[in-house]
């Protein structure tokens, strides 16, 4: 097998990407409503529905807000617009979805935390997508620098990379693992939801040096500074982190 990875099938080439992006949101769904008929939900359905059509809005737009940011390219023919509406990053999808939920709970008026049942079909769903990345090879911005690492690979232009997308897989793995060993022990709700988003930020924060990014401001990239946001975001829970570990 070669990387990229696009097998033809009944003489159609097929974007496996594609393929596993449609069903990393099918199986992340599926897996949520089946949490979610097993677990206590004290939202009711309508809240419920409200807060899953403002986590859709914000993270449809984050996620192309975040993406265009990312390599900022201002259109000037119908070629680029579609280029432009067809970048999109997870990580302007997580923070978007939030904001769109907090939003969406504001306007309704719900107060109980709604995350926790989220935390593991997104980790389901981010690491079904990160395989397509990884089979994607240098066609998706998931591929990293030039490396002599022993872990180096050709991911399709002839160059030994780091092959960030295996490693976001390793990391995910490890996480959702972790988040399942202490779910009974976080008693307080929601708080699952935000150990997720900080080790998953946290880890893309440090992992965006391993990839050929542009880096704006104080050496930073766009995903990096999206990383430092949501680090003041939750700077409670994670002064308690620190607080409770010392």
């Amino acid at each position: 097998m070669t990387i990229p990875y696009e097998p033809i099938w009944f003489d159609c080439q097929i974007n496996v990407h594609l393929v596993l992006e449609y069903l990393a949101f099918f199986l992340g769904f599926r897996y949520y409503l089946y949490l979610r008929k097993n677990t206590i939900d004290y939202i009711s359905n309508t809240n419920r529905l409200s807060i899953l059509l403002g986590a859709i809005l914000g993270a449809l737009l984050g996620s192309r807000i975040i993406g265009f940011f990312e390599n900022p390219i201002f259109p000037t023919e119908l070629l680029q617009w579609i280029q432009v509406m067809n970048t999109k990053t997870i990580m302007g999808g997580l923070f978007g979805g939030l904001l769109g939920v907090e939003i969406a709970k504001r306007i309704i008026g719900e107060t109980h935390s709604s995350g926790d049942l989220f935390v593991f079909p997104l980790i389901l769903g981010i690491f079904i997508g990160r395989i397509g990345c990884f089979f994607s090879g240098i066609n998706e911005f998931t591929y990293g620098k030039r490396t002599s690492f022993f872990l180096g690979m050709n991911l399709g232009d002839g160059l030994k990379r780091h092959p960030i997308a295996l490693y976001e897989l390793f990391f995910l793995f490890i996480l959702f693992l972790f988040l399942w060993k202490i779910k009974s022990k976080v008693k307080e709700n929601g708080l699952l939801f935000q150990y997720f988003m900080i080790g998953y930020f946290t880890f893309r924060f440090f992992i965006e040096f391993l990839k050929p990014n542009t880096f704006f401001i104080c050496h930073l990239s766009t995903i990096q500074i999206l990383c430092v946001i949501c680090w003041l975001y939750y700077y409670k829970t994670i002064f308690n982190l620190f607080k409770n570990a010392c």
